[in-house]
């Protein structure tokens, strides 16, 4: 707990500033407090964060978690689309590895950043909400994945961690390059010989690992093999631990601690008031955790590209079957966003204010939208395949039910400095931070 959180006197102060600060202030979501976050062991987090930055997860040994998100990019990767397995390097100078065993595919969608994801208020994670909170199942969650691979985990954050582990494209590599991903393959995934077996037996050979997973679990310290459910609750454990944010000037200047600027008060009060964006950024976390239609480009592959053929992405009604969710995709918690670009759920946009102004007016900026991204090489043809067809284009927009609002170039340039000071320097530079080494041996990126 912060120390100027505590007392009545603290409250009265942060009010009597925020009415200094403001004529008339908007009204202003609740600040985020210890209270807003599930609470975290220690030695499941230390343990966590050597996984996370371990490229002994992966199939063929060539990518960590922190590969695509990585905290000198915001938790992102800083590339529209994505490279999994099969790349080398990080960030945007990442390209396919010509030693891989097949050319890796660009991911479908923008990497999300990872901040605040231990907070107890979420329920659905991922563009598309794809994996989400249902207590009418015996897991409490539902996601494509068998439910037998759910029970057990403590939470849906946990429970996200699977997914990239069973993904060729993200860490399991192509079929024919491993045993885990030749497992994956022929539908082994659960079982002695099954791909989860298969990355358990690396942690299990290894006695660093086998001695914290013992320090942070009491039932492997009492004999128990390491499990699916033991990796994913320590990774889940790091994640909400060390991206963890809430000491922004921004929260600063909600306790009363700090005033903004001039330029990102006067954000503040667009955002909060006239320009709407509050309307589903809300709350501590600048979400209403639903879904909209905000007419985004969509480019890349899209997730359907290898089953239907083309690169439509029709976000959550991929999801809920319903047509009424078409193009829609999850409100993004703003935490740090001046940082985690490329925007958007196919990262089009590499300038923010771009992006701002598209919001918008989401037709008009979508009949406008002219090429940006960052993509890793080769170029490919089915990059621009859904914006280059007047009808791919014209499906986006009839989806968009907003109103547009009209905004100067000095209201962008003024949300833009409000959501500057959304900008947590202290979670930025990290708790744990990137470990010198991991106990595989393996190269850690930095």
């Amino acid at each position: 707990m912060k120390p100027w959180l505590i007392g009545a006197a603290g409250a009265a102060l942060a009010t009597a500033v925020l009415a200094a600060d403001e004529a008339e202030p908007p009204p202003l979501p609740e600040p985020l407090t210890d209270a807003a976050y599930r609470p975290v062991d220690p030695a499941a987090a230390g343990l966590g964060q050597l996984l996370f930055y371990d490229r002994l997860l992966s199939g063929n040994r060539d990518i960590a978690c922190a590969t695509c998100h990585h905290p000198r990019h915001g938790t992102s990767d800083g590339l529209s689309l994505g490279l999994g397995a099969g790349g080398l390097g990080l960030g945007p100078g990442r390209r396919p590895d010509p030693a891989a065993a097949r050319p890796p595919r660009r991911q479908a969608r923008n990497a999300p950043a990872l901040w605040n994801l231990g907070a107890t208020e979420l329920t659905a994670l991922f563009h598309d909400g794809r994996l989400e909170v249902d207590e009418s199942r015996d897991s409490g969650l539902r996601g494509p994945v068998a439910d037998e691979l759910l029970q057990g985990l403590p939470g849906m954050l946990a429970a996200q961690a699977i997914f990239p582990l069973l993904s060729h494209d993200e860490m399991a590599g192509p079929p024919g390059s491993n045993p885990v991903a030749d497992a994956l393959a022929e539908g082994r995934i659960t079982g002695p010989d099954g791909a989860i077996a298969r990355i358990l037996a690396r942690l299990e050979a290894l006695p660093a690992y086998r001695e914290g997973f013992a320090s942070a679990f009491d039932d492997i310290a009492a004999g128990a093999p390491i499990g699916l459910v033991h990796v994913t609750s320590a990774l889940a454990a790091f994640i909400a631990f060390e991206f963890r944010s809430d000491t922004s000037l921004y929260d600063l200047h909600l306790w009363g601690a700090e005033r903004l600027e001039e330029d990102a008060r006067a954000g503040k009060m667009l955002f909060f008031g006239s320009a709407g964006c509050a309307d589903c950024h809300a709350g501590p976390l600048f979400t209403d955790h639903g879904f909209h239609a905000m007419g985004q480009p969509q480019i890349g592959p899209g997730p359907d590209a290898a089953s239907l053929g083309h690169g439509r992405d029709t976000g959550r009604a991929r999801i809920s079957g319903r047509a009424a969710d078409a193009y829609a995709f999850r409100t993004p918690p703003l935490r740090n966003v001046t940082v985690t670009g490329p925007w958007g759920h196919a990262g089009a946009f590499t300038d923010l204010a771009a992006f701002l102004r598209h919001h918008a007016d989401p037709v008009a900026g979508l009949a406008a939208y002219r090429r940006q991204a960052r993509l890793p090489p080769p170029e490919d043809p089915a990059d621009w395949a859904v914006m280059d067809d007047p009808a791919a284009r014209a499906a986006i927009a009839a989806a968009v039910t907003r109103p547009p609002v009209a905004l100067s170039a000095a209201d962008i340039a003024a949300l833009v400095a409000f959501l500057d000071s959304l900008t947590d320097e202290d979670a930025l530079a990290g708790r744990l931070g990137i470990p010198e080494a991991v106990p595989s041996g393996l190269p850690v990126d930095r």
